[in-house]
C-alpha cells in the first residue's frame, strides 16, 4: 500500500521552499559572515568592544526587552477587551491595532516624535506636569517600540481566547471558583504561551526597528543611538568592516535570545499540556 502525501506536489514544493530560504535569508547572511571573516580576530574585538558600539547594543536590546513586556500587558488587555467585550466602534478599534502593519515606519517616527517633544502635545504636558521628557530619550526609543510591537501581541493572543472553551470557566465557578482563580488557574496557564510568542515577535522587531525609532531617539552616542543607525552610520563613513562586524554581532545576539526564546515558549507548552 502506497503511502500519499497530504500535499500534491511535496517534493517541488519543498525544493520551492529551500531555493527561497536560500535566496532570501542563506546567502544574504553567509555574505555578511564571509565579509566578516576577512577581519582579523584582534580587528573584530576592536571593533565591537569600542564604547560607543558597546552602548549602543546597551541601548537597543535594553530599550527592546522593556518595551516588549510593556507591549504584552497591553497586548494581552486590548486581545482580552477586543474579544469577551461587545462596544460601539469595535470594528475601528480592530482596524487601529493594525495601523503600526501598514503605517511606514518613517512616518510612525514624525508622528511620535512631532507629539512627544518638548513642545508637542503630549511632550509640553508630561514635561510641565511630571517632569518626564520623552523625546530625544531612550524612554522616546521604547514609546516608539512599544507603539510598533502591540499588534504582535494582540494578534498572537486573539486567536486562542477566541477559541477558548468557556465550559471550562463555567465548570469552576460552579464549583466556587472566584473570578480572579478562574483567570489565575485557568485562562492565563492556556494564554500565557501565546503571550510569550507575541512577547518575542515584538522584541525580535524591536531590536531591528530603524525608521520609527531615529526621529524620536535624538540618536545621541552613548545614550540614545541604537545599533541599526550605528550600522548605517559606518555604512555613509564606507567602514564597510565596521559595519559587518557589528551586524553580525547582533546578528549572533539576536539568534541566542530568540533561541532562549523558542526553548522557554517549548518547556511553557509542555508544562501547559499542550505538547
Amino acid at each position: 500500500m502506497s503511502q500519499s502525501h497530504i500535499m500534491p506536489g511535496f517534493r517541488p514544493a519543498l525544493a520551492f521552499t529551500l531555493f527561497y530560504l536560500g535566496l532570501v535569508v542563506l546567502i544574504p547572511l553567509s555574505t555578511l559572515v564571509f565579509k566578516s571573516l576577512q577581519l582579523g580576530w584582534d580587528d573584530y574585538l576592536n571593533i565591537i568592544t569600542n564604547e560607543r558600539v558597546l552602548a549602543a547594543f546597551r541601548v537597543s536590546f535594553t530599550t527592546s526587552l522593556l518595551a516588549a513586556a510593556i507591549a504584552g500587558i497591553f497586548g494581552f488587555v486590548i486581545a482580552w477587551v477586543m474579544v469577551r467585550y461587545p462596544f460601539t466602534g469595535k470594528r475601528i478599534l480592530d482596524a487601529l491595532i493594525d495601523l503600526p502593519f501598514a503605517l511606514p515606519t518613517a512616518v510612525a517616527g514624525v508622528v511620535l516624535a512631532t507629539i512627544y517633544q518638548p513642545t508637542g502635545l503630549f511632550g509640553k504636558w508630561l514635561i510641565d506636569s511630571f517632569g518626564v521628557k520623552v523625546a530625544y530619550t531612550p524612554l522616546g526609543i521604547v514609546v516608539a517600540l512599544i507603539f510598533i510591537g502591540i499588534p504582535f501581541v494582540v494578534r498572537t493572543i486573539e486567536p486562542v481566547l477566541q477559541e477558548f472553551d468557556n465550559t471550562m470557566e463555567e465548570a469552576a465557578s460552579s464549583l466556587g471558583a472566584t473570578r480572579g482563580q478562574v483567570f489565575r488557574k485557568i485562562i492565563f496557564p492556556n494564554i500565557f504561551p501565546a503571550l510569550i510568542t507575541g512577547v518575542s515577535l515584538a522584541f525580535a522587531r524591536g531590536v531591528g526597528e530603524y525608521g520609527s525609532v531615529i526621529f524620536i531617539a535624538g540618536n545621541l552616542p552613548y545614550i540614545s543611538e541604537i545599533v541599526p543607525l550605528l550600522i548605517v552610520t559606518k555604512l555613509e563613513q564606507y567602514q564597510y568592516a565596521g559595519a559587518t562586524a557589528i551586524a553580525l554581532t547582533m546578528l549572533v545576539i539576536s539568534f541566542i535570545l530568540l533561541l532562549v526564546i523558542n526553548l522557554l515558549q517549548r518547556w511553557v507548552r509542555v508544562r501547559s499540556g499542550q505538547i
